[in-house]
């Protein structure tokens, strides 16, 4: 058992650092930036992988009714605007300035279980949420490398973060399990990315990408596509196996090693500003994960 934990916390964090630096990489580096056409490659090869998975009997996916679907079907929605506008925003913001916007998701979240569902609330968590908010909202003033595209996008994304989550935890018991949510998200992605590539203009402007045949780009593609499938599922897989703090503590750390790895890997100009605004959300977020720890 500790063996099987184990293996499962590793691969998580690999693949999630494998899979923010290989996009990174493909977004700002190769400057693919096509984003229904990027991440309708994902989800199309997520999709397949997750297909095959089922057939093979590694994975259990429920024919569920209709109306459960139907039920989930804005989530799928939010799924989109989730990866669309994060690919968007990641082209252009460093990956540490990137994941501190995106941890604004847990306040919309503790917003809307203080005011909409009236839950008692915890201090620490309360604490944790003005800490990320305010490290999100110091960010574009001290931020050397402002980009306003991209701190729009972002806050796009952990909109659609949050009102994900929010929904994903409304959804009755035993409804749809997280492997079906995210057949659902890979069927509906591609489809909806598919229909969008062309009123974008992204599926005649891919025809002037420069590295369009190089393997350095082919290579990366595929990457990117095989490590978002196993990310998603090493993440669910850690989740059935972890409580509720634990498996924040390990995101929480997955988030560390990819942020401190990007530092290393990409040309990312910090101030110490930047870095102060940073480990105010990075504390933030640990006070998260320690509320999470307490409950559990």
């Amino acid at each position: 058992m500790c063996l099987r934990n184990c293996l499962v916390i590793v691969s998580f964090c690999t693949c999630f650092a494998a899979s923010y630096l290989i996009n990174k990489y493909v977004l700002s580096v190769l400057k693919f930036t096509y984003p229904t056409l990027f991440q309708g490659w994902q989800t199309l090869i997520g999709g397949l992988l997750l297909h095959v998975s089922w057939k093979l009997g590694w994975v259990e996916i429920n024919r569920n009714s209709r109306s459960d679907v139907l039920t989930w079907l804005p989530a799928s929605f939010l799924f989109v605007g989730i990866i669309y506008a994060g690919s968007r925003a990641l082209s252009r913001l460093a990956i540490p300035v990137f994941l501190t916007l995106h941890n604004v998701a847990e306040v919309i979240i503790c917003w809307h279980q203080k005011c909409f569902r009236k839950e008692k609330t915890a201090p620490v968590k309360i604490c944790s949420a003005l800490f990320l908010l305010a490290a999100a909202g110091c960010l574009p003033f001290n931020d050397f490398q402002f980009d306003p595209d991209g701190y729009f996008w972002a806050v796009v994304h952990f909109f659609c973060v949050g009102a994900y989550k929010i929904l994903q935890k409304s959804q009755r018991p035993n409804a749809l399990s997280d492997i079906d949510q995210q057949y659902l998200n890979y069927i509906f992605s591609v489809t909806l990315l598919a229909l969008a590539s062309h009123p974008t203009g992204d599926l005649f402007s891919i025809l002037d990408f420069p590295f369009l045949y190089f393997y350095r780009f082919h290579s990366s593609c595929c990457a990117s596509g095989i490590l978002g499938f196993l990310l998603m599922f090493s993440t669910v897989k850690l989740k059935s196996l972890m409580a509720p703090g634990q498996f924040a503590a390990w995101i929480f750390f997955a988030k560390v090693i990819t942020a401190s790895l990007s530092v290393l890997l990409f040309d990312v100009f910090l101030t110490s500003a930047t870095v102060g605004c940073i480990l105010l959300g990075g504390l933030g977020e640990a006070l998260l994960v320690f509320s999470e720890w307490k409950v559990s």
